[in-house]
């Protein structure tokens, strides 16, 4: 019998607030197969058999190209997103797939999903906009609306996708374009997986679109829909039960600022937010929640930072040299190069005061990123980068004289050599 597989992706760190999460589909939802998917190494940490899932997905088992190289590229945050589509497609293709739901790890369920599953049965993809009613004030539209056509219109904190043609036809688009463009670039018109999401109704078929006011709840769409009841008698919206609760920005503070600046006198909301931090409060005391993010170090313990990332996504070069930038074992590894011929590189980005602006230059520029496709050399990239080194008074002295060493003693070929080991 073909089953509805459910996943959620994360890092270990994380977990402890998740079970909340998978808690809450176990109670409501008993027959869907859960997941854990994974944007991190597991090290032995979890016992499947006492959490509230049925099964792990790792970094490592999505088949993903070069993936060491390419999760060096991202963020913890970028690559917790990254992995959905891959993850997505995975579970469309096995067989005992009927439906495949993504959902946050920080959500709650609040009762049955069964209206989601009928509207799957009818079309391809689900999705669920952040808002779906007009917003009647101008703060509205400033906080709610305007951020919607910053960070997309369909939130991704939720996406269902039936086990057919299409619905596989649109995981292998999906991951194509993360694979790439998996960004917390706004300025360039993206935002992680989400913004991507904005062209499925045109580039699919299928497509549905939740309207209910009843799931994904959240600060974004608190102000045209009416939170009633409590945690003993359950929660309605628009006098419907509530579905599902996005329990956004919970860490940060910016949920319950945003909560209390919309909705500042609603009880019903109030409970529900403390009943939030009863559920998860036991969270912070787990050794969980201070794991140390795998993919935040290089082997030899040094933490990685947003430069070295950049430069790395940005440089197929260093791709193909150091397939693996995370390991910092042998003689020549991608940390060492940035120590050594990085500095002379990207010198700005060795000082703190002009560190910033570097890193956002970089930026603004819009390549495609990871891209191991070919071994060709780019002169145009290492010339900017020369370029960049000799305006630099502190490393001009010094890498005008490295220069002139090895053209002394092995000539233009020699010089060829090392600017291609740049």
């Amino acid at each position: 019998m073909k089953k509805v597989h459910v996943f959620t992706s994360l890092a270990l760190n994380y977990l402890p607030k998740a079970r909340a999460l998978f808690r809450s589909l176990r109670n409501y939802h008993p027959e869907f197969f859960l997941h854990l998917g994974l944007a991190d190494d597991e090290q032995g940490l979890i016992d499947v058999g006492s959490e509230p899932f049925d099964n792990i997905i790792p970094l490592s088992s999505l088949g993903i190209p070069s993936w060491r190289g390419w999760a060096f590229c991202h963020s913890i945050v970028e690559l917790a997103t990254a992995i959905k589509p891959f993850i997505l497609r995975n579970l469309l293709r096995r067989e005992d797939c009927s439906k495949v739901l993504y959902i946050d790890p920080d959500i709650v369920i609040f009762s049955r999903l069964d209206d989601i599953l009928t509207a799957l049965d009818e079309v391809n993809i689900l999705l669920t906009p952040h808002q779906i009613t007009p917003e009647s004030s101008l703060q509205a539209v400033i906080d709610n609306e305007i951020c919607s056509l910053k960070h997309g219109v369909y939130n991704l904190g939720f996406i269902g996708v039936s086990a057919n043609t299409e619905g596989l036809r649109f995981a292998e688009w999906w991951a194509k374009r993360v694979y790439h463009f998996c960004r917390a670039e706004i300025s360039h018109g993206l935002f992680t997986d989400q913004r991507w999401i904005d062209l499925v109704p045109a580039f699919f078929d299928g497509v549905g679109i939740v309207k209910s006011t009843r799931h994904n709840v959240a600060t974004w769409n608190l102000t045209t829909r009416q939170l009633t009841g409590s945690v003993s008698e359950g929660f309605q919206v628009d006098g419907k039960p509530l579905g599902f609760y996005h329990f956004t920005g919970f860490d940060k503070g910016e949920h319950e600022y945003m909560a209390t600046k919309v909705c500042g006198r609603n009880e019903s909301l109030k409970a529900l937010i403390k009943w939030y931090i009863n559920e998860i409060i036991q969270s912070s005391k787990d050794p969980l929640a201070q794991t140390k993010w795998a993919f935040g170090y290089f082997s030899t313990g040094e933490p990685i930072s947003i430069a070295q990332r950049l430069v790395y996504r940005e440089r197929p070069d260093l791709q193909l040299r150091f397939r693996d930038p995370f390991d910092n074992s042998a003689k020549t590894s991608f940390l060492k190069w940035w120590q050594q011929k990085g500095r002379l590189q990207y010198p700005d980005m060795f000082d703190t005061k002009t560190a910033d602006s570097a890193i956002d230059q970089i930026r603004r520029s819009l390549t495609p990123g990871f891209r191991i496709t070919s071994e060709q050399f780019d002169w145009h990239k290492t010339s900017q980068h020369l370029i960049a080194a000799l305006s630099s008074p502190r490393h001009r002295a010094a890498l005008t004289k490295r220069v002139s060493n090895i053209l002394k003693h092995e000539g233009i070929k020699g010089l060829v050599s090392k600017l291609k080991k740049y």
